[in-house]
């Protein structure tokens, strides 16, 4: 179903509200925050785990479907800008993917910007990532049952830990799944792909926003030649993890996310991508009623299932 006439006018509406992310974040926060939990713990079971970077403590989710024969393991990366979500307010989303897809999920609670300016929520995540594929930390697990998997900010830092662990060489990733993934850098009106124009100012995500995060985000203008800030930048694209893109109609990393994919494809790695209609950042968190979503999860079990 096409996106109605009132539906886009309450879209736009609330696109212009509360686009200068750089003042504001807090407040993001503080409403993502009122987000219900819900959980059925009849068919999930949710677990908190420490996890110690050097200095400090990353907390871990851990989500096991229950009653079911588990098929392998999820580290999922949560968005939200890299400043204004967490693995709390993903439980939600978390829990219903591990039932849809009969997978644990370990979700990564790493650190915020601007609070953690870049690197530190990507060192946070790379830490985790490797621990898991060259050591096993939970189970003694096949690296070969990992995936990594990661939406908008989350799909950034999973391409961003896949082309490090390829530049280092001390562990392999079978395969990523990148949903809506901000992989770019420029979005100003000279930006070079058509979405961030077109869906840049009415679907909730806009482009100032975008920049804003990554105001946010940055530590200095030098990150933004960095591939492990922005995968787009980086200069070899071959030898990456069997990849599925998924991107949204309306989202204005449409585009990005595309490119990124056939750039991955035309360097020798097998690439799938989706385009699911009709919807707009941020959908992957509603429940799996909505038919978008479940469509997206019956593309992610035919991924994981090849």
């Amino acid at each position: 179903m096409a996106i109605s006439k009132p539906m886009l006018s309450a879209l736009r509406a609330m696109s212009q509200s509360g686009t200068d992310i750089t003042k504001i974040y807090k407040f993001h926060r503080q409403f993502k925050n009122l987000t219900p939990i819900i959980v059925d713990a009849n068919k999930c079971e949710v677990e908190d785990i420490d996890f110690f970077v050097k200095d400090h403590n990353v907390l871990l989710r851990k989500f096991i479907p229950k009653g079911v024969d588990i098929r392998g393991v999820l580290l999922f990366i949560h968005g939200g800008g890299w400043a204004v979500d967490s693995a709390q307010t993903y439980t939600t989303c978390c829990a219903n993917l591990s039932i849809a897809t009969e997978h644990i999920i370990i979700s990564i609670d790493y650190r915020l910007a601007p609070e953690y300016k870049f690197p530190a929520g990507f060192e946070d995540c790379y830490a985790v990532a490797k621990e898991l594929y060259s050591n096993g930390f939970f189970y003694n697990i096949n690296p070969e049952e990992i995936t990594l998997i990661g939406d908008s900010a989350g799909g950034n830092l999973a391409a961003a830990i896949s082309l490090r662990a390829r530049d280092e060489k001390l562990f392999q990733i079978p395969r990523q799944i990148l949903i809506y993934p901000s992989v770019g850098y420029d979005y100003s009106v000279h930006s070079p792909f058509k979405s961030v124009i077109e869906n840049g100012e009415n679907y909730l995500l806009t482009r100032k926003k975008i920049e804003g995060y990554k105001e946010l985000y940055m530590d200095s203008e030098e990150d933004i030649h960095n591939p492990y800030f922005a995968p787009l930048r980086a200069k070899d694209f071959s030898n990456q993890p069997k990849t599925l893109i998924i991107t949204a109609e309306f989202c204005p990393l449409r585009d990005e996310g595309e490119y990124y994919g056939h750039l991955l494809e035309e360097n020798g790695n097998s690439v799938e991508i989706h385009r699911i209609t009709d919807a707009i950042h941020g959908y992957f968190s509603l429940p799996p009623s909505f038919k978008m979503v479940s469509k997206t999860y019956d593309i992610i079990n035919e991924f994981l299932m090849k």
